[in-house]
This record gives C-alpha cells, structure tokens and sequence, in this order.
C-alpha cells in the first residue's frame, strides 16, 4: 500500500481528502488519473514552455526545451508529471532543491510563480525555465496551464486570495498539494471546486534537508494520486502519514519543532563557552551532539543492546538518555539542573502553543 511505502521514507506526514478511506489516504478510484502527456494543454502554454529557451533557432529552442523537460535518466525513481510551484519561499525553494537533487522532476519539469525578483534570480540560478508573475495577477493561471501537480507553498494568510485565482483554472486533471498550516482539506475543496484533488502535508527544512531516494514506481496513464504523492515525498526525505485532525500537533511538534532544536543548540553552545570552550568550537559541538543523538533515536536498538525498541525501529529517548547518565556522573549532575529549570515543561508547552496557533490559523 502507498500509506506504508510512505511511512518507510519520505517526508514526516500527509493528510489526503476526506471520506472512506484506508489509513489518510482518500480513495483514489472514483477520480482520474493524472495524465502524463509531455505536451501542453494550449498553445501559450507551449510556448511559455518552450520559452525556457534563448536560441534565435526554433528548431535549436524546440529541441533545448525537449532536452530540459525529459525525465532524468537512471532509474525510474520520477514522476512524468509538470509540476507547479505557487510560492516559493524557504520552505518552496527547498523542495525544489530536493526534487532536483534526488532527480524525481527537472528544471524543464518545474514551473513557479513568485512575485518577488530575488525569488525569481533564485530560481533561475536553480536552472528553472518557467518563472510566472504573482499568482494573483495571472500565476497561478499560467501555473495551471503548465503542469499537473501544483504546489501550494504560499503563507496561510495569503491562500484565500490564491486559491481564488487559481480555482477558475484547475480540474480534475490537476493534484493540489498544500503546505500552508490550518489551512484544512474543507477549505482547500471548498475553495478549488468540487472534483479538484487536494492533498495536505507539513514538510520542515531540517528534513529537507537529507536526500533519499524513493523505490522505484511505475507511473503511466493509470498511476494513483498516492504513488505521484508517494514518490514526489519520498523523494526529499521522512514520511509517516497522520489524519488530518494531527496536523495541527504536527504543525507543533515538526513544523515549528527546528526552531525549539535550533535555541537547545544555541543554549548548549553558551554553556561550552561559559565552560571554556571557543565559540565555534562550542556550537560545532553543540551541533553535532544533538544531530547524532538524533540518529541513535533511529538506530536499531540505540547501540545499547535490549530495550525499548518501537515498531518503527526507533529506540526511546529515555532509555538513551539512562545509558549515558552513570551514577554520581556529570551527565546526571547535568539532567538534575534542566529538570530544576523546567526545561520538559518548557518544550511540552512550546509544541502545545504552535498547535494552537496553528488551530486559529484555520479560523
């Protein structure tokens, strides 16, 4: 099943449409399957298309456009589909990067619309042909035109003007995939009109930020809308797939979550300098300690032999923390100061606050 390929690696969670469905995905046979035609649905938006090319030569432009839109050679680890990106910001250009770098799409493949010109110089940098105005103002019409598979990566706050002008041009045709929090698959659907395909996920840059590589897929005229999500998520990091009521907890824990990670870190880094250690010696330190106690989270059985082993192979915190902390040691000398300091409540209630932002966020 894709909700188990998804859960093996990709990215930390996604929510699909409402109604019957097994685990979050929405059943997939009632609507159609994504088409994979490599040629666009108007004349424009060819020659949007083909205009990623500079040459005077038609014939030179024609076949520099076919270049750049074909699929990356190697294994079938991509998607065919013309993927469109509305927004662009940290969170939209780092999962441009990551569909680029594991070679799930191509520049040729990709389209965005951005209003702002850094943005814009940005993408071009990435080797992105097809850069659209704001949405607003015709984006996300010429988004729809070009691709299959639309990204929306705007701020929540912006996404009703968005979705207005993109609703007239989608159809069935198109998957709609949503990063914004609190923006619900009621309002997605509402917004879009009734047919569209809308998908909701809650990516963080940290998890970006590592490249894996999907197993291989087919995709031709019959794939579902959960293996195009599958192998897209897949393609840029951890996945596990939640009901759409735990995103806004995800939005808490995940989403908001780097920045708790990123003050721990800048904290531990204070205490090393307090201790003696120079600046970036300390935050090197910092820094590293928090990433590998992270992985031993991930390993096997926390190199420590029995115990608390999950279904996920993850090993529980708390049983690392006890191997390190001897008796009458440094280590639970240490612990004993962050439990004085409140230091648990602290973060239980920072993941409590974002989650309610992210509530009121969906009004």
């Amino acid at each position: 099943m894709a909700s188990t390929r998804l859960a093996a690696r990709g990215w930390r969670c996604l929510c699909l449409g409402s109604g019957p469905s097994l685990a979050a995905w929405r059943p997939l046979a009632a609507g159609p399957a994504l088409h994979t035609t490599c040629s666009s649905s108007s004349s424009r938006g060819q020659q949007q298309w083909a205009g990623i090319c500079s040459s005077a030569s038609k014939d030179a432009a024609a076949a520099a456009a076919a270049a750049a839109a074909a699929p990356p050679s190697g294994p079938l680890t991509y998607i065919p589909e013309r993927i469109g990106f509305i927004g662009a910001g940290q969170m939209g250009e780092a999962l441009i990067r990551g569909f680029l770098r594991s070679k799930v799409s191509s520049p040729g493949r990709i389209c965005v619309s951005v209003k702002d010109v850094e943005r814009q110089d940005a993408l071009e940098r990435l080797g992105i042909g097809s850069i659209f105005g704001d949405a607003t103002d015709g984006g996300s019409r010429d988004v729809a035109r070009f691709s299959s598979v639309i990204m929306l990566c705007t701020k929540p706050q912006a996404m009703g003007e968005v979705l207005a002008s993109l609703a007239p041009h989608v159809t069935r045709d198109h998957l709609v995939i949503s990063i914004a929090a609190g923006i619900t698959l009621q309002t997605l659907e509402a917004a879009l009109g009734e047919g569209v395909r809308v998908v909701r996920v809650m990516p963080n840059t940290p998890v970006l930020g590592e490249c894996f590589h999907a197993p291989t897929h087919s995709h031709g005229p019959h794939a579902s809308d959960a293996d195009v999500v599958d192998l897209l998520l897949s393609s840029v990091g951890f996945c596990l797939a939640v009901e759409e009521k735990q995103l806004d907890a995800v939005t808490g824990l995940s989403g908001s979550g780097p920045a708790f990670v990123y003050l721990m870190i800048e904290a531990l880094a204070d205490g090393g300098v307090m201790a003696g250690l120079h600046r970036d010696t300390a935050l090197a330190l910092a820094a590293k300690t928090v990433a590998g106690a992270a992985q031993m989270v991930f390993s096997d059985d926390g190199g420590g032999g029995s115990g608390g082993s999950s279904s996920l192979g993850m090993v529980h915190p708390g049983v690392l923390k006890d191997r390190v902390a001897s008796p009458a040691g440094t280590t639970i000398a240490g612990l004993a100061e962050l439990e004085v300091s409140g230091v648990r409540g602290a973060f239980i209630r920072a993941v409590n606050a974002a989650a309610q932002r992210s509530r009121e966020l969906a009004g």
